[in-house]
């Protein structure tokens, strides 16, 4: 096993507390396989939320097992991601809100933390994030249904 250089923890939002050697912290860092298909296991960056490297992993079956969890749990969450149908209700305009909302993968609801967890990805897609670190994706925007629309209009 490698001991890294760096310490990675949970914050109280889920959120990933990347703790350097020399005692910097980095919030919200965001692992990302360098080579996904050819080598998933290999060249693991950790990414600090402006996209700068925070910290590489080389070899995740190196890492300490509790490391190791830590980064494969992330993994699979960004990884994981379902692609928004429908909206059905959101149950305030200001957040914290609740959503109902239909995907590719069922019905289920999502708790919005807060605007920033909406991110555009081109003209017409959006990336958001719920409270549990889990990424909807909204291909385009256009192609929701009217009501759909109106409610995700009122975020953005």
């Amino acid at each position: 096993m490698t001991t890294p250089d760096f310490q990675l923890t949970r914050n109280v939002r889920g959120r990933l507390l990347l703790t350097g050697a020399d005692g910097s912290a980095c919030e919200g860092v965001a692992p990302v396989r360098a080579f996904p298909i050819s080598a998933p296991g290999e060249g693991i960056s950790l990414l600090s939320p402006d996209g700068r490297e925070a910290g590489w992993i080389e070899r995740l079956d190196l890492l300490p097992e509790a490391l190791r969890q830590l980064v494969e749990e992330e993994l699979a969450r960004r990884e994981f991601m379902p692609e928004i149908l429908g909206i059905h209700a959101v149950s305030s305009f200001a957040t914290p809100s609740t959503w109902k909302i239909s995907t590719d993968r069922g019905a289920t609801t999502l708790v919005l933390w807060g605007e920033e967890g909406i991110r555009r990805i081109d003209k017409s897609g959006l990336l958001i994030e719920d409270s549990q670190g889990i990424h909807f994706l909204v291909r385009d925007i256009k192609a929701l249904d009217s009501a759909s629309r109106r409610l995700l209009d009122r975020f953005l």
